[in-house]
């Protein structure tokens, strides 16, 4: 059984009808990034914040996974596969995949602004005045710009112990995220595919330019998954 490691960004889900993080522009939704993913534009203007992911939020309603989503969830047929998302939406799991890990938080689950530890399940809008147990007021489960990146440990030991390296529907140019290909042992595949590659890499991979749906059936065909 070989240890098949996903990582996917927003191109994954684009095809389900959800905007990718950043657009050409520089703007998300129309929005500056640092007014709505860093801590000083919660600070600033959190109902901005809460306005913009609760938007958010409610549009996973609305959505379902896609083709490629569905097409990852095969692999698990015959493989242990992990998928390590730069994604907050939930859509891996409602495709079928049991094993993700979600680098930048999730949409539906919010925490104290005291810390993460403090972290719930949640499904309607959030607003001010929402406190965690402790009477601290409830943010988005967002890892912003400028925060850490709790689960970039768990990431890095992933893929150390990779035998197949999916990178779909991401540039890989964020860091630490970015940092994640290059701890993938040296023999090992790593299949990239992105319909205007960018990685730049001395490492085993092979470019498929396609988005994220046609290129899961190629790799699918690749690794004998029909």
């Amino acid at each position: 059984m070989k240890h098949i490691v996903v990582i996917s960004g927003a191109g994954v889900s684009q095809e389900s009808g959800i905007s990718t993080f950043r657009d050409s522009n520089g703007l998300w939704e129309n929005h500056r990034i640092e007014d709505i993913a860093s801590p000083e534009g919660f600070t600033r203007n959190p109902e901005l914040v809460f306005n913009f992911y609760n938007l958010r939020r409610r549009q996973l309603f609305e959505v379902e996974p896609n083709a490629a989503h569905k097409l990852i969830v095969d692999l698990e047929e015959k493989n242990k596969v992990t998928v390590i998302t730069q994604n907050v939406d939930d859509l891996h799991e409602r495709a079928g995949s049991t094993n993700v890990l979600h680098l930048h938080g999730e949409l539906r689950k919010v925490r104290s602004v005291e810390g993460p530890n403090l972290t719930y399940k949640w499904e309607k809008d959030l607003n001010s005045g929402d406190l965690c147990e402790k009477g601290f007021q409830l943010r988005p489960h967002i890892v912003w710009f400028g925060e850490a990146v709790p689960e970039i440990e768990n990431a890095l030991n992933i893929v150390q112990s990779a035998d197949v390296v999916i990178v779909i529907g991401t540039s890989l140019q964020v860091y630490p995220a970015a940092g994640l290909i290059y701890e993938v042992p040296t023999a090992t595949k790593i299949y990239y595919i992105d319909p205007n590659p960018t990685i730049v890499s001395e490492r085993n991979i092979e470019v498929i330019d396609k988005i994220a749906s046609e290129g899961m059936k190629i790799v699918q065909k690749k690794l004998n998954i029909v």
